[in-house]
Order: C-alpha cells, then sequence, then structure tokens
C-alpha cells in the first residue's frame, strides 16, 4: 500500500529532488520555501522514510565519472530465483537488482572503484551461482538522472553531455560515497558529515558544490521510491538499432513524456543484441504501454525489433559504491 501523501509531503518529495541546499541547515531553507519550521520538516522527511517513500537524502553520481559500474543479467529457474537475488544482492557493489519479464529475468547494477572491482563482482557472481552473466556497460547517457515529476507530468531536465571529471580529487570520494549512502536527518548533517570525515564543515560544502557543478555528481536531493508512491509498472525497454541510428534515437525517445531514463549500453553479440535502452515508469501496464506507443510513433521505431522487461519485483535499491574503504549504502526498496 502507497504511503497516504498531504499537499506538503508531495511538494517535499517532488520539489526537492535536485536542487538541495548547500548550506549549513538545509532543512531550515527548505521549511522556508514551503512555510514550515526546520523540525516540521525533518520530521516528515523522518516519517516518508520510515513509510518507505524515500530512499535517502543524498546525491546521485555520474556514471563511469568516480568510479565504474556495468548493468548486468542472468537467466535464473523460478525456483532458485530468491537464493540467485540473495547471492547478488550480498555485494556491495551490487546497488540495484531486479526481477523481470524475460529468460534473462535478474538484473542488477554493479558499482565500484574502478572497473577491476566490478569484474571482481561479476566474477563472484559466476562462480557462486554457476551462471552466465551479461556484461552490458554504459557507452552514452542520454539521460540517467532518475527524478521525475510525482503526477507524471512535465519533461525529464536535460542531462549534461560533458563532464568535468578534472575537479574531482582522491579526497573527494569519502564525501561521494557518504552523499550515496544518504545524509543523515538532523539539523545540520553537513556538520555530522565533517566531523565523521575530521574535515571543516566549509571545506566538505564547497567540495559537493564543485562535484555538483562539474557534473560529477548529477543530482543531489531527495531520492524517492517510486514504486512505494504508486509507480509500479515499470518497464525497461530494450531497442536493436544500428550505431548510426542512435544519435538521432537516443535524444528523440529522452523527449517523449514518460520516458523516465534512456542510455546506449554494449551488446552481446550473438546472446544479447540490443544496444539503446529506456525506461518507463508508469501507474499501471497500460498507462507503461501507452507511453511505449507514444514513444513508438513520434520517434519512429514501430518497425525496430525491441523487448518489454517489466519489473516484478525489487531485491536491492541502494546508492553506488565508489569508495573502497566504505561498505556502501544500507536501504532497500523501490522501482526501475
Amino acid at each position: 500500500m502507497s504511503p497516504v501523501l498531504d499537499p506538503i509531503d508531495h511538494a517535499l518529495l517532488d520539489g526537492w529532488q535536485r536542487g538541495f541546499p548547500l548550506v549549513p541547515r538545509p532543512f531550515e531553507v527548505i521549511g522556508q520555501q514551503l512555510d514550515l519550521a526546520e523540525e516540521e520538516v525533518l520530521d516528515r522527511l523522518r516519517r516518508l522514510s520510515m513509510a518507505g517513500a524515500i530512499s535517502r537524502i543524498g546525491a546521485t553520481c555520474r556514471p563511469n565519472t568516480a568510479g565504474a559500474s556495468t548493468l548486468a543479467a542472468v537467466a535464473v529457474p523460478d525456483l532458485q530465483i530468491d537464493d540467485v537475488a540473495a547471492t547478488i544482492g550480498a555485494e556491495p557493489g551490487v546497488n540495484h537488482s531486479y526481477l523481470r519479464e524475460n529468460k534473462w529475468n535478474i538484473w542488477f547494477v554493479a558499482t565500484g572503484p574502478d572497473r577491476a572491482h566490478v569484474d571482481a563482482t561479476l566474477d563472484r557472481i559466476r562462480r557462486h551461482t554457476g551462471l552466465e552473466v551479461l556484461d552490458l556497460p554504459l557507452l552514452r547517457p542520454f539521460n540517467v538522472n532518475l527524478g521525475f515529476s510525482l503526477d507524471g507530468t512535465g519533461r525529464l531536465p536535460t542531462t549534461r553531455k560533458s563532464v568535468d571529471a578534472g575537479v574531482l580529487l582522491p579526497e573527494d570520494r569519502p564525501i561521494m560515497q557518504a552523499l550515496s549512502n544518504g545524509l543523515p536527518l538532523v539539523s545540520r548533517p553537513y556538520a555530522e558529515l565533517s566531523a565523521a570525515l575530521e574535515r571543516p564543515e566549509s571545506e566538505i560544502l564547497s567540495r559537493i558544490a564543485a562535484l555538483s557543478a562539474a557534473g560529477i555528481l548529477s543530482r543531489i536531493g531527495v531520492i524517492v521510491r517510486h514504486r512505494a508512491l504508486g509507480w509500479r509498472s515499470n518497464a525497461m525497454v530494450v531497442w536493436e538499432l544500428r550505431e548510426e541510428d542512435i544519435d538521432r534515437v537516443g535524444p528523440a525517445l529522452t523527449a517523449v513524456r514518460g520516458v523516465t531514463l534512456c542510455y546506449q549500453r554494449r551488446p552481446v553479440p550473438g546472446v544479447w543484441p540490443y544496444t539503446l535502452y529506456c525506461m518507463i515508469h508508469a501507474r499501471s501496464r497500460a498507462e507503461a504501454m501507452e507511453v511505449l506507443d507514444r514513444a513508438c510513433a513520434e520517434v519512429g521505431l514501430s518497425e525496430v525489433p525491441h523487448q518489454v522487461l517489466f519489473s516484478i519485483r525489487c531485491f536491492k535499491q541502494t546508492g553506488a559504491l565508489v569508495s573502497s574503504s566504505n561498505g556502501g549504502a544500507s536501504s532497500s526498496g523501490a522501482a526501475a
């Protein structure tokens, strides 16, 4: 059952998925915008977190900038699904894991501070499960910033085409890991982070601002659990497109209302030929298929080979692992 949101809850979740204040008392600033006391903002966010509506208050990292990641899948016999999902979910670098309607039925994202860490994670999963693992690295993001309006209106913010990776310093990784794990719901969350990392609060805030401005942090704000909020019919659509068509189709798909993510991945010849992926988050299967029909019509994809993989279960959703010295996040839930 979805949490019941009053208008203020909705404003908190919808309005602060990005642009979270980088000031010592961010919840006070949010309260001023909503005509609420700081403590009421915190109380509401704590309640929404306990109700499963919020994964964390923190940041998402641009893929393959501060670390490495890949999308992967295994084909699991029905009777082994729970056991294999538990094995995959036990890996600290696995930050998302879902059951989808397909022969390749458990899909997960493996993250780590570098590609060697990701490869080691995939190798352990192969050994422990005895299953082939599809490794589908990201080649190009058209939109990987999942933070859409909760009433289904509006279009996604444009994804930056370039990132200034030169801004990243080695000492930024613990900050990014903390943001990936989630900020504490206290009056001065950056001060707590400052104390944990033994660095001045002003320096912490300055580095977060620099990483955000450089595009290394793709957004900072409330990371919601869409499935818990009623967006339960979510489909990954995979398209078998020629390389020369992706430049046109990727941005066009991103512009279709209802398409919430879009990116190019490397195929596996002879096994998985799909090169372009998009996510559709919807409140019903019919609504998701309406979005897909609209995408096919608007972008000219009706004759392009594709598959629709609806999510059935979410096994794990946490922030990415970007620092090997920190074990990663500990929240779970949400939707893909």
